[in-house]
């Protein structure tokens, strides 16, 4: 028997390797970056924020999260963000579907994610908003000069949440 990753160890780790992980284990470790956000919410600028953004011209831990959210369920329909998912960085979204991601593609969890949270965080930018895929990155997801980098290792744990996750889901 092994001991499961924790939250920030996990992010810094394949993405993939969570997929092997239990259901509850990633329900667990989602909890705990929603915990985590909300104990750094609003502080400044640190090297281990999991969730930093730029916030009137300010490097800043990003508003929390709840650990209930369930970060696929997207409250803005998708229509004010326009968002882009070619990669800059030379790191592909995956397109195939996974169970891991309630049926999903890591796009598709990765787009949903995105406008969750940038909604939560009350950005309106007046662009395309950049989605980078940021593997190993020890953040969840960063905002910074318009750019959101997503961590495709925290989807893994965002997706853990929602249906799956209920009493009587089946497994």
């Amino acid at each position: 028997m092994r001991a499961s990753p924790g939250a920030r160890q996990a992010l810094t780790g394949s993405p993939e390797l969570l997929e092997f992980e239990s259901p509850s284990t990633r329900l667990e470790l989602y909890r705990e970056v929603a915990r985590l956000s909300q104990l750094e919410a609003g502080q400044a600028a640190q090297s281990s924020m999991l969730f930093p953004i730029t916030l009137n011209g300010e490097l800043v831990a990003a508003p929390g999260i709840e650990g209930r959210t369930d970060l696929l369920q997207a409250p803005d329909a998708g229509a004010p963000l326009q968002l882009n998912f070619d990669g800059r960085t030379g790191e592909r979204w995956q397109e195939d579907r996974r169970e891991s991601f309630q049926g999903l593609s890591e796009r598709e969890a990765a787009e949903l994610v995105a406008r969750t949270l940038l909604a939560h965080w009350k950005v309106n930018p007046t662009g395309v908003v950049q989605v980078d895929r940021a593997s190993s990155a020890p953040y969840a997801a960063a905002y910074v000069d318009g750019i959101l980098r997503i961590n495709p290792a925290f989807l893994y744990m965002a997706a853990a949440y929602g249906p799956a996750s209920l009493p009587g889901a089946v497994q």
